[in-house]
């Protein structure tokens, strides 16, 4: 259980990180980071799994197309979700994109709800109606909607629900994810390379080993996280997921500088309330099926 709250807790404290990364790559587009990072976790996912010696899942993949057409679509998730979050951290968006993930839980609920046909209980209810509201004061406040945080909510929640209903596991899944891109991210880069453009080529050492380091530093956090999982209950997991958002906001207001007025600040406390409640219910709803336990 120790184990397994240090291992989860420090994945997500990672990924709250991630800004600090991707801004040190502030010089390379948002599209050859994405695909940068494609490649390289694709690498490094090969040597996980050649000295795990764990290929015996690649020749089931093989017989199944849609197992096959399933993976495409969740790759496409994920790529518009990590391109979106890359983008928006390198446009001085940090908080935008925290926004997304202090989100996403709620939009899970929904996706239940409406792809799932789950019944939705009064405090999940409770909990949607006050995240609308903040989502409402933000779009009144801007005159726009916080498109950001809910393209980055919509994506990662549908991309979770692919993957939970998927035959394969996290490290397996992901190396299949990039492996289907990997065409299409090697012919680019390739092409800005016959162009002189790539970043690769042109920048200097230390740009050439962040983006070298994409590869470690996607797969790790998620073998961590898919390591701890399997250690604790998933409320406890529900639980440190705001790490991560929580992290990314502090960096976003205390280290690069980002405004969260008074009106914008109004709209987070209504979705953390939403995240209160949500979490409080879920935990009284635990906690009284164990109390039915024999």
């Amino acid at each position: 259980m120790r184990k397994g709250i240090f291992l989860a807790a420090s994945a997500y404290t990672i990924w709250g990180l991630f800004p600090l990364y991707f801004k040190a790559l502030h010089t390379v587009p948002s599209l050859e980071i994405l695909l940068n990072r494609m490649l390289w976790s694709l690498l490094f996912l090969v040597i996980v799994l050649s000295w795990r010696k764990q290929w015996g899942w690649l020749a089931s993949v093989r017989r199944q197309p849609k197992l096959i057409a399933s993976f495409t679509i969740s790759a496409l998730l994920l790529s518009a979700n990590w391109f979106i979050y890359i983008w928006a951290v390198n446009d001085g968006k940090v908080i935008d994109a925290s926004l997304g993930y202090f989100m996403t839980p709620l939009v899970n609920i929904l996706i239940g709800a409406v792809l799932l046909k789950e019944r939705l209980r009064n405090g999940q209810w409770a909990a949607i109606a006050c995240a609308a509201f903040g989502v409402a004061w933000m779009t009144f406040q801007t005159g726009h909607l916080p498109w950001i945080g809910l393209a980055l909510a919509s994506t990662f929640g549908t991309y979770g629900l692919l993957r939970k209903t998927a035959a394969l596991g996290a490290l397996e899944g992901l190396s299949l994810e990039t492996a289907i891109f990997f065409p299409f991210a090697f012919g680019y880069l390739s092409w800005l390379t016959y162009h002189g453009q790539n970043a690769l080529i042109t920048t200097g050492v230390d740009v050439k080993i962040l983006l070298a380091l994409s590869g470690p530093i996607t797969a790790i956090p998620l073998l961590m996280f898919a390591a701890g999982a399997r250690r604790i209950p998933m409320t406890t997991l529900g639980l440190l997921q705001y790490i991560a958002p929580l992290v990314q906001l502090l960096l976003g207001v205390w280290m690069f500088n980002e405004t969260l007025d008074a009106h914008r600040l109004i709209g987070f406390v209504a979705i953390w309330v939403a995240l209160i409640i949500y979490s409080g219910e879920s935990l009284w709803m635990n906690f009284s099926s164990f109390k039915q336990q024999p």
